[in-house]
């Protein structure tokens, strides 16, 4: 993120088709069921989720093996002021900045790499 703003990968998925809140959510704690996705996601997300210190707690689950839905569970600390909605927010841009990071070092250094390797 530069400047506050949402880089343009964030909106590259219609939400609507792929996130959906479960029943029973409040503010500060709320369970959301994320449509074809699996631990690949499940476990990169609630550790990025729980760097943030008004999470109080983040888990996932996988309902069914042969179902493509995960289940994200998040509660934050209600005297922080940040909702749950907040919490995932920050989670998924806090990992979509870390993966654009590592992909831009990978290249760098494939980059270089490839480079000595013409040399010789």
């Amino acid at each position: 993120m530069e400047n506050g703003e949402p880089t343009q990968s964030s909106f590259d998925v219609d939400l609507a088709d792929k996130i959906r809140v479960l029943p029973g959510a409040s503010p500060t704690a709320c369970s959301f069921q994320i449509e074809k996705e699996d631990h690949t996601l499940g476990n990169a997300l609630r550790f990025f989720i729980m760097k943030n210190p008004d999470v109080e707690f983040c888990g996932y689950t996988i309902p069914h093996p042969s179902e493509t839905k995960m289940h994200l569970r998040i509660q934050t600390w209600e005297d922080t002021g940040t909702t749950a909605f907040e919490a995932l927010r920050k989670g998924c841009d806090d990992l979509i900045d870390f993966c654009e990071a590592t992909s831009f070092t990978f290249t760098e250094a494939l980059e270089e790499f490839e480079a000595e390797q013409g040399e010789q």
